[in-house]
């Protein structure tokens, strides 16, 4: 099996056996112990033992990320693995690699809202999707308020309600946790307008969802 689809079934939550069986029976020997920087330049340079430690160390995380923002576990692991093969690719351009990690998020979450895009509008998001992002809290925060049955179904109907890049805006920074400029990016807008848009459904959020105060 060439490297590449070694990664990639590695990768899948669903491998019948723990990520570490499915690498190579000696994968980072002795690499175990490196930062996440020196595993990076290393996998940079061409070494897929490194990866596979880089890509082990971290692939809970990247799993429970995708979970979060497609909602759906099946959907979560064809994200984890094309992300995996994405970064694989793309190490020699990284710029940063002590800051690997969150590098490796984002192309998580990249891929995610390819796959997002592809099956489903990026409006039609699992209420399950944005209730897993919204934490419990007694803020007036629209995010904070919906921790009952009804204050989800409140929001989700205060959230169809909202113009389109009002709605898709919200979704990208509440469930996905994108960035002005990742959002401007997935939607076609500028930063500026995308920090509108954003500002807009927050306000017309938090003065629909007064009665869940």
């Amino acid at each position: 099996m060439v490297f590449a689809e070694r990664v990639k079934v590695a990768a899948s939550p669903e491998a019948p056996h723990p990520p570490e069986q499915q690498l190579a029976p000696q994968a980072g020997a002795g690499l175990d112990g490196a930062s996440d920087g020196l595993l990076a330049r290393r996998a940079a340079d061409g070494d897929s033992r490194a990866f596979e430690v880089l890509l082990r160390r971290h692939l809970s995380l990247m799993t429970a990320y995708a979970v979060r923002l497609t909602g759906s576990r099946a959907d979560a692991s064809d994200a984890v693995q094309e992300a995996s093969i994405a970064i694989w690719r793309e190490l020699p351009t990284l710029t940063t690699p002590d800051a690997v990690r969150g590098w490796m998020m984002r192309i998580v979450s990249r891929k995610a809202f390819d796959l997002m895009r592809a099956r489903k509008p990026v409006d039609d998001i699992d209420d399950e999707a944005v209730s897993n992002r919204l934490p419990v809290s007694e803020s007036a925060d629209p995010a904070r308020l919906a921790v009952t049955g009804d204050a989800m179904s409140g929001l989700r109907a205060a959230l169809d309600r909202l113009p389109p890049l009002q709605r898709q805006s919200w979704i990208l920074r509440e469930v996905g946790g994108e960035s002005y400029g990742e959002i401007a990016e997935h939607l076609g807008i500028t930063t500026t307008a995308a920090r509108g848009q954003l500002a807009r459904a927050r306000e017309t959020l938090t003065r629909e969802m007064e009665a869940w105060r």
